[in-house]
């Protein structure tokens, strides 16, 4: 589940959309930034609830059209576990790179639990009874934050996050408090050329 993590931590990918990523949509070069097509989720829901019968169903991504995708451009650091995942694991008959040994896609408690078993190992008592990466749905929230924070602008984080820029600054506005001094530091950079 590793891989799993770090596609929803350095790319910013839903669990649902990284449970649908398959080899074809990775560009991973020896060296250098990689980049992730995504093109499909795969949710979780009861069997009752899915056009396949089964529990995870081959949906279009959210708020987009059936057949549209996002790329996203990846650090090295992230073609690096992929790679290393993908030689180490090899990729299911329809070529997901996340799964069972079965074949199938991880349950939402499968991987919520060895999250939990992580922050147990990695987290002190105070952190554990905190809300601190609850979940792993946080590691996406996480990467959105950090992108804003670096300074990449809204427009591109949210493209790269699959959001619109509306729902980008309405949700994570409170991570960027206390940057007013960088800010001042940028336009004094400005005014001064």
């Amino acid at each position: 589940m590793h891989g799993m993590f770090a596609c929803m931590y350095y790319a910013a990918l839903r669990p649902e959309e990284a449970a649908g990523l398959r080899r074809q949509n990775c560009q991973l070069p020896e060296e250098g930034w990689g980049l992730l097509t995504v093109e499909k989720a795969r949710p979780q829901a009861n069997k009752r609830w899915t056009n396949s019968g089964e529990t995870h169903d081959s949906r279009g991504l959210k708020h987009r059209a059936k057949d549209d995708t996002r790329e996203i451009p990846i650090p090295p650091v992230l073609v690096a576990i992929l790679r290393a995942h993908i030689q180490r694991y090899g990729v299911a008959d329809d070529a997901r790179l996340f799964r069972t040994s079965k074949g199938k896609p991880f349950s939402s408690s499968a991987y919520a639990g060895v999250w939990q078993q992580a922050r147990r190992l990695a987290f002190t008592p105070e952190q554990m009874a905190s809300p601190l990466a609850a979940r792993p749905y946080d590691l996406r929230h996480a990467a959105v934050s950090l992108w804003l924070n670096a300074g990449v602008p809204a427009t591109e984080v949210a493209e790269r996050a699959g959001h619109s820029v509306d729902v980008l600054l309405k949700v994570y506005a409170k991570c960027m408090e206390g940057q007013q001094d960088r800010a001042n530091g940028k336009i004094d950079e400005a005014l001064s050329e």
